[in-house]
């Protein structure tokens, strides 16, 4: 694996996951109470024995940087390897910032080519799961191939949603399509049971889809950016004109958990998954293949007097007289006296605030970090820092699908209540 770069793309602008992504890239996204999307890939890196990375920012990546910077000095903790941040940048010869993931790569080719390596690792930012890439890698190897896909056995409705492809008995890629339907979409099927699925599971899932995971061989990335520099996107250009002029592509099946953490309702779904019993659709807690983050020395959590019910507590949380059911709360949660908290993701604070300040502040007029005395929230994300009053409810009463309220610091995605970094819910509010 000292032969292989890993190229991880941070995204575009996260529309579809605003207003988190607001003030951060999304792969810097918090995630399960205290890591962030960035971790997945980097770690799945660093168990395959990958240890050369760079990661592809553009938007909001100062929060990102800080992260990447304080997390994996990989020189010092994993031998001689290293995680390193590509900004976008403008210069004389490409005044345009990145327009795509192919173009992204497109733009930094000077630089990859200087790395002595046979194999390029084409990773996105904001996806869970956990995967050997080294075993991806291999599979390259062995086929000769000239670009592996990684591929996602799913089933007709989720395949609308995906570049699909369709492969012959050697898992070797004969056609590519973004996202057909009608038609189209069942031309694409596939006998899936000859990739190790069960013959039930096959017939449920008969489509194989791009995870927009890839591995690259030296020669045909770079020639297939050169030959084309109007292609900007891998899925929708780069793989069909690979096609096209004849070059081996495999797939490599991936029949495990994987979720593209694309929507605010994925991404609420996903981490409230995590603390289903009594095993989670994806787990932390694997010592073999660990998800690393950024150390933050901070005390054991406390909770007094608190029912709590599958759920998640982050690491220096404060819990008083209060019920917490369902839920994942990150690191330096504060949830005070009589409040309900149900089925919400509570992304915790990036300070302390000691009581002297809590109380100096109530004494102003003002609202302590966390959830207030005798709030509740049911079905909501409270992103960092957010300031939530005493007797305050927040359940989406009206069973309002989408709307924005920036002046009033929360917006509404999905059915859920999503309450921005650093707002301040006032006493009393009904939401």
């Amino acid at each position: 694996m000292k032969r292989v770069l890993a190229i991880i793309l941070g995204g575009g602008a996260g529309t579809r996951l605003y207003p988190l992504t607001k003030m951060r890239a999304k792969p810097a996204v918090p995630l399960a109470g205290k890591y962030r999307l960035i971790d997945i890939p980097i770690s799945n890196c660093i168990n395959s024995g990958i240890n050369k990375m760079y990661v592809m920012t553009q938007f909001n990546s100062a929060s990102l940087n800080r992260h990447l910077s304080q997390s994996f000095n990989l020189s010092a903790s994993f031998g001689q390897g290293f995680v390193e941040v590509l900004a976008a940048q403008q210069t004389p010869d490409s005044p345009s910032w990145f327009e795509g993931t192919a173009d992204a790569v497109r733009k930094y080719q000077w630089l990859f080519q200087e790395w002595d390596v046979d194999e390029y690792l084409i990773l996105s930012g904001d996806q869970l799961y956990r995967m050997d890439y080294s075993k991806f890698v291999e599979h390259h190897r062995r086929t000769g191939a000239d670009l592996t896909v990684a591929a996602l056995p799913v089933d007709p409705a989720q395949a609308e949603a995906f570049g699909l492809m369709r492969t012959d008995d050697n898992a070797d890629i004969k056609e590519f399509r973004e996202k057909p339907k009608g038609e189209a979409l069942k031309a694409m099927a596939v006998d899936t049971s000859r990739f190790g699925l069960t013959a039930e599971a096959a017939k449920e899932k008969p489509y194989l889809a791009s995870m927009g995971i890839y591995v690259f061989s030296r020669k045909t990335l770079f020639d297939l950016l050169d030959g084309h520099p109007e292609h900007k996107d891998f899925g929708k250009e780069v793989i069909p004109e690979a096609l096209a002029r004849g070059d081996k592509l495999q797939s490599y099946v991936f029949n495990d958990y994987w979720e593209d953490i694309g929507t605010i309702g994925a991404f609420y779904e996903a981490n409230l998954a995590l603390t289903q019993q009594p095993t989670p659709p994806f787990s932390f807690y694997d010592e073999k293949f660990p998800i690393y983050t950024r150390p933050r020395y901070l005390p054991p959590s406390k909770l007094v007097d608190v029912q709590v019910t599958d759920s998640i507590i982050g690491e220096g949380s404060i819990l008083k007289s209060c019920s917490i059911h369902h839920c994942v709360l990150g690191v330096r949660s504060r949830v005070e006296t009589d409040a309900v908290v149900q089925e919400t993701l509570v992304m915790g604070a990036d300070y302390f605030e000691s009581s002297d300040e809590r109380a100096l502040l109530r004494e102003r007029g003002g609202i302590p970090l966390g959830v207030g005395e005798g709030t509740t929230v049911k079905g909501a994300i409270l992103d960092k820092n957010a300031r939530i009053g005493s007797n305050v409810t927040i359940v989406n009463k009206d069973r309002v699908e989408e709307a924005d309220r920036p002046d009033q610091g929360f917006y509404i995605r999905n059915g859920i209540v999503v309450v921005v970094k650093n707002a301040t819910i006032p006493d009393g509010t009904v939401i």
